[in-house]
This record gives C-alpha cells, sequence and structure tokens, in this order.
C-alpha cells in the first residue's frame, strides 16, 4: 500500500513538472485546434452562402434572358463571373450568355464567353467540362473553325455525352473530308443513343447521306 502511494505521488509529481514545462504549450495548442474548428466552421458556412448566392444570381440571369432582356443579363453575367469565378453557376451563365450571342449572330462573342466556360469548368467535375466542350466544338465548327473544334472534342473527358460527342465528331469529320471517320464517329453514336433516342433518325440520315453522291461534306 505505502509503495502504491508513493508511485502515486511520484506520478503527480512528474506530471506537475512535466506541466510546468509545456503547460504553454498545450494552451497554446488547445486554442489553436479550438480557433481551426471554429474557423472552419466558419468557412463552410460563407462557402454555403457563397452558393446560394450564385443560385441566386444564376435564376435572375436565366429570367433576365428568358424576357429578352439582354442587356440586364449581360451585366448580371458579368457580375457573376467576378464574384463567383470559381463556382459552377458562373460555367452556366457564361453558357447562357454564349446561347444568347449565337442567337445573335455574334459567334466570336460566343466562342469567348465559352472559352471562358470551358477553362473554368477544367476543376468541375467531367460531365460539366464535356457539356462546354460540346458547345464550344459547335460554335467553332459554325464558324469554319471545323480543326478548332475537332481538337476541343479530342480533349473532351470521354464517358458523358458519348451520343452527342459522336454525332458532333462525325459533323466535324464531314467537313474536314474524313468521311470514313465520320462514318465510324456517326456508328457510335447511333450505338450510345439508342434506337429510341429522339436524335437516332436524324443521325441515321447523316450516315446514309455519307453512302449518297454529292451529300458528303454538305
Amino acid at each position: 500500500m505505502a509503495f502504491d502511494a508513493y508511485d502515486d505521488y511520484e506520478q503527480s509529481e512528474r506530471l506537475q513538472a512535466w506541466l510546468r514545462q509545456n503547460g504553454l504549450s498545450v494552451a497554446v495548442g488547445i486554442v489553436l485546434g479550438l480557433a481551426l474548428i471554429f474557423g472552419y466552421k466558419q468557412w463552410q458556412a460563407h462557402k454555403a452562402g457563397q452558393r446560394i448566392e450564385a443560385a441566386e444570381q444564376f435564376g435572375a440571369i436565366e429570367r433576365a434572358y428568358a424576357a429578352k432582356n439582354d442587356t440586364e443579363a449581360n451585366a448580371l453575367v458579368e457580375t457573376m463571373l467576378k464574384e463567383h469565378a470559381d463556382s459552377p453557376y458562373a460555367v452556366f451563365a457564361a453558357s447562357a450568355r454564349a446561347a444568347s450571342q449565337v442567337d445573335q449572330g455574334k459567334l466570336a462573342d460566343a466562342h469567348a464567353s465559352l472559352a471562358w466556360a470551358l477553362k473554368h469548368a477544367d476543376g468541375a467535375d467531367g460531365a460539366l467540362k464535356a457539356l462546354m466542350s460540346l458547345r464550344l466544338a459547335r460554335v467553332e465548327l459554325a464558324q469554319g473553325k471545323a480543326s478548332d473544334a475537332l481538337a476541343v472534342l479530342d480533349a473532351m473527358p470521354k464517358g458523358d455525352y458519348t451520343g452527342l460527342g459522336g454525332e458532333l465528331r462525325g459533323d466535324v469529320l464531314v467537313k474536314l473530308g474524313r468521311v470514313d471517320e465520320a462514318r465510324k464517329a456517326y456508328q457510335a453514336a447511333l450505338l450510345a443513343y439508342g434506337k429510341d433516342a429522339p436524335q437516332y433518325q436524324g443521325v441515321r440520315m447523316k450516315l446514309d447521306n455519307l453512302s449518297t453522291p454529292g451529300k458528303q461534306g454538305a
């Protein structure tokens, strides 16, 4: 019993000595730990608020474009790109502006908007980057830049929008005069779409046209 008491006493003395030597460090560590936890929670709350704000701004952008109020919509897009450049909503905002620019025949402006969208979709999921790649490639094809469009499609993430990607690749390859490759692209698109897809018959016609004299490259 005496030995046990002595052992407890010795351990207590050692603990007190250790605390005298390291107490400040322990206290600082605790404070820093609590600060990190609090800071992380504050950061999470800030990010959540930013997401909500970006979503609300994008809703306003959609409503403005739907009402054909392009001046207001474009101003909102500019604000979005400055304040929420790292948000997927900014990517969609730039893409919405590009759609309006295409409708107005402003292909160069649409190209710039979609180039921004594709660049900022780089850190997002593959599906978003693939979608922006498709839209940019379509504009480049409309501009007569088939080679540039093909380069965008080649860099497009795999596994998303395979039907749309295959069909557009076929269109690009037809413009480039690479008929055999276009045929394979259309066949891949048909396989990806499936016979019940609304796009199936349109792609089927494009594929059939490749065997019709005078239709190639049209």
